[in-house]
C-alpha cells in the first residue's frame, strides 16, 4: 500500500488549495477514502471521507461548507478542494483508505498566513 500526498504549501487566508493522493498497491476503488490533519501538538483529525463510489461523503464540522472530497476511481487518486482557508487549518495533511487504516503516506503539509 502507497499513498502520496502533494499540493499542500503556504497561502493567505481566504485563498484555495487542491491536495492530491495517488494511491497504489491495494484495490483503490473497493475503498472508502478519507483525509486527516494533524496540527503541532495535537490529535490526528479526520476532515473528510468519500464512499468507495464517491456517491458519498462527509465532512467535519471545522471545514463542512469550505472543503470538498472527491475521487477519480481509474487514476487511483482522491482530492480534497480547500476553500475559504483558515490559519486553524494550518497541519499536516493525510489521506488514508478504510480498508488499511495503519497505511500512511507522508502527508504534505498546509500553512495558511498572512
Amino acid at each position: 500500500v502507497q499513498l502520496v500526498e502533494s499540493g499542500g504549501g503556504l497561502v493567505q487566508p481566504g485563498r484555495s488549495l487542491r491536495l492530491s493522493c495517488a494511491a497504489s498497491g491495494f484495490t483503490f476503488s473497493s475503498n472508502s477514502m478519507r483525509w486527516y490533519r494533524q496540527a503541532p501538538g495535537k490529535e490526528r483529525e479526520l476532515v473528510a471521507t468519500i464512499s468507495s463510489s464517491g456517491g458519498s461523503t462527509s465532512y467535519a464540522d471545522s471545514v463542512r461548507g469550505r472543503f470538498t472530497i472527491s475521487r477519480d476511481n481509474p487514476k487511483n487518486a482522491v482530492y480534497l478542494q480547500m476553500n475559504s482557508l483558515k490559519p486553524e487549518d494550518t497541519a499536516v495533511y493525510f489521506c488514508n483508505a478504510r480498508l488499511h487504516p495503519n497505511n500512511w503516506g507522508q502527508g504534505t503539509q498546509v500553512t495558511v498566513a498572512s
